[in-house]
């Protein structure tokens, strides 16, 4: 099993759900709202203030995905193609193999 993690803008959140559930292999999320900064190397037109750092926090939304490893890629290309606006602070998506896990409603262990 993989773990997929996106950090996306709030506002892609319905469309990237809409897309997904239209895969037959999508086998639900999660989903946690936070907040995120700039990297350091992201240029600024402004002119450095305090108030500015303060402010740089933005809301973002982390989708959890918990997938099997033949269903990543088809998971992975639809989140970046409903995520992806070109614009600086898309987010990030990444993912993890999974050892293993055990479902909680059936007490189940699964691993690979």
């Amino acid at each position: 099993m993989i773990e997929i993690k996106a950090v996306i803008r709030p506002a892609r959140l319905e469309p990237l759900r809409v897309a997904l559930r239209q895969l037959p292999e999508f086998p639900g999320m999660s989903v946690v709202r936070v907040d995120g900064c700039s990297a350091t190397w992201v240029e600024r037109s402004e002119p450095y203030t305090i108030k500015r750092d303060l402010l740089d926090y933005t809301p973002k939304v982390m989708v959890m995905i918990v997938a099997p490893e033949e269903a990543v890629e088809k998971i992975c290309t639809t989140i970046h193609a409903q995520a992806h606006t070109g614009r600086t602070g898309d987010g990030l998506l990444w993912t993890t193999r999974i050892d293993s896990f055990v479902r909680l409603t059936s007490g189940a262990e699964a691993a690979e």
